[in-house]
């Protein structure tokens, strides 16, 4: 392997701690997809790898891998790899247009008086659907609970780019006693058409505030810290079902807390009149103290 540069950063941190590590390679075109996979094999999480545009339409092209398999779409690596360009001054334009195998996100990038940068991008409209009684008890089991720690709340199969399963929890406490067994939730992701399990809880309803946990279908990692993607479902879901109002204001979702590295996430649901036309979806980005070179063995 060439010498390929791998920057760490952490995205969707809260007060400046916390958030999902994500490495990232800003110039990945030396890079076939088994580079690109043992790379984040080594590093144990969601990659971002940086590419030319393949047509006229794009200014960049991201792939994302996870240990065990290429993603079609990674909110955070996003985040946190157009957080990496702009730190490097190598965004021309704005909003950033980014060719991805789930499809086109757009990017947009604000500059703070402190020199950093909030990084928000679009998503498409979610789609929620209810699971049947049977499938719920498959979710439960996975979980460890009975039905009685789920709120007064539909479970949804829901996805903005891949589907995730959102179960409300009745108490934060709840939520943070979770420990399901990965081989469990990885055999109820796949009974129910699922890529990950996302239980939440009501934090503050008025103020739309949320806590959740993401338990993934099979990433080669039982948690993750902060789940873009998740939290954009969860903002429809919540939609759906009335728990927030159908207006622009920020959704907060919380995630990580169980797991020592708080993050928070930002959705904000986009409206023509009264029907739901996407969101966009951000946070914040610091830098990891770590960089290294992907042959010199700077892996953590």
């Amino acid at each position: 392997m060439s010498d390929v540069e791998v920057e760490v950063v952490r995205v969707f941190t809260c007060g400046g701690a916390g958030g999902n590590p994500c490495p990232v390679v800003a110039d990945a075109g030396t890079l076939d997809a088994g580079a690109m996979q043992d790379i984040a094999r080594r590093y144990r999480h969601e990659s971002g790898f940086v590419l030319p545009p393949e047509d006229d339409t794009h200014d960049l092209r991201f792939r994302f891998f996870v240990p065990n398999h290429e993603m079609e779409m990674c909110a955070h690596a996003t985040i946190g790899t157009l957080w990496v360009l702009a730190r490097r001054g190598r965004l021309a334009s704005a909003p950033v247009r980014i060719a991805t195998v789930s499809g086109t996100v757009t990017g947009f990038v604000q500059a703070h008086d402190d020199g950093s940068w909030r990084v928000e991008i679009t998503q498409p409209t979610g789609r929620v659907v209810p699971l049947a009684s049977e499938r719920v008890d498959t979710v439960c089991a996975a979980l460890g609970i009975s039905r009685d720690a789920l709120a007064d709340l539909p479970v949804h199969n829901a996805a903005t780019s891949r589907v995730k399963t959102l179960i409300p929890i009745r108490w934060p406490e709840g939520l943070h006693a979770l420990a399901p067994d990965p081989a469990a939730v990885e055999a109820a992701c796949r009974a129910i058409g699922s890529t990950g399990l996302y239980p939440y809880a009501v934090v503050d309803g008025p103020g739309r505030t949320f806590e959740a946990r993401q338990f993934p279908r099979s990433s080669g990692y039982p948690e993750d810290a902060a789940t873009g993607i998740a939290a954009a479902a969860l903002a429809f879901g919540l939609l759906h079902d009335g728990t927030v109002e159908p207006d622009d204001r920020r959704i907060l979702i919380h995630q990580g807390r169980a797991m020592g590295h708080l993050s928070e996430i930002s959705v904000r649901i986009g409206f023509a009149g009264d029907r739901a036309l996407g969101c966009l979806l951000g946070g914040e980005v610091a830098p990891e103290d770590e960089r290294g070179s992907a042959n010199e063995g700077s892996f953590k």
